[in-house]
């Protein structure tokens, strides 16, 4: 079957919310990018934290982190241009940040719809992901950098990291360490760092396997240079076949709400390693 990008337009315009038909727009029909802000930076608030939905799982319309880091890792994984998309949006994390490190969600996280899975008070303050790619794109500050190197130090350690044994819980050592300059003190974490990832897909179902084009980018990647190529391979051809008959990709978990975004993932990788 031939990849159709008709197919996943509609797709995508039938299930999507406003700012993932404006990205799929930007990323494969050359739409406009002022157009896909503006529908963004409806998820924003006047503090400068983002919230309202933006992340599908939480609902709270108040700023918390965990909306913030799907930001930034729709970011990461797209390559849009963030223009003043985070303009304030340092300074609030700034003003949230605990002792150990982590950031604060509001008192109102769970007063709103979310998923069940945050029922456990799994509310995802962990500040390893934000800053790490907040240091890509050039936006963090001292106090961001110092905060997250304290927490990181206690909570993400060689034998934390290779402990890990889901691919798509691997962003959290992968967003932070990949953002940090090789070096004798650091060599250690980002080798596991990318072990970790290899042993998970490795181990990966297929459902999972769009997963691992959040940190396998481009052939060029050094990440993609230490993976076998019959890895990477097996996993691109599964998506280039797996296409739907209604144009979109099942996520991981078969929730619909999630498959908009999950298809422009799949697109993204595919479009990268040349097979689109």
């Amino acid at each position: 079957m031939i990849v159709s990008i008709e197919k996943a337009r509609y797709f995508v315009y039938d299930k999507g919310l406003l700012w993932e038909k404006q990205l799929f727009d930007y990323l494969f029909c050359k739409g406009n990018l002022k157009k896909l802000h503006q529908s963004l930076l409806c998820y924003k608030n006047d503090d400068g934290g983002w919230a309202n939905g933006i992340e599908h799982d939480v609902k709270c319309p108040d700023s918390n982190p965990i909306s913030l880091e799907f930001l930034l890792t729709v970011v990461r994984d797209t390559g849009i241009p963030i223009g003043n998309l985070l303009d304030g949006t340092v300074d609030w994390l700034e003003r949230n940040i605990n002792e150990d490190g982590s950031f604060r969600s509001p008192d109102t996280l769970y007063q709103y719809p979310h998923a069940w899975w945050m029922a456990k008070d799994i509310d995802q303050t962990i500040p390893d992901s934000i800053v790490g790619n907040l240091k890509k794109l050039g936006l963090c500050t001292p106090v961001l950098e110092e905060s997250a190197k304290k927490w990181v130090s206690q909570n993400l350690t060689v034998k934390k990291i290779l402990s890990n044994k889901w691919l798509f819980m691997a962003y959290h050592a992968f967003d932070y360490f990949s953002s940090i300059e090789e070096s004798e003190e650091n060599k250690n974490v980002k080798e596991a760092m990318m072990k970790n990832i290899l042993e998970c897909a490795k181990n990966a179902t297929e459902k999972q396997y769009h997963t691992l084009f959040q940190f396998v980018k481009s052939p060029e990647d050094k990440l993609a240079k230490y993976m076998p190529n019959t890895i990477i391979n097996s996993f691109l051809d599964y998506l280039y076949t797996s296409q739907r008959d209604d144009g979109g990709w099942n996520d991981e978990h078969e929730l619909e709400y999630w498959q908009p975004y999950v298809t422009i993932q799949v697109l993204c990788a595919l479009k990268n390693f040349g097979r689109i």
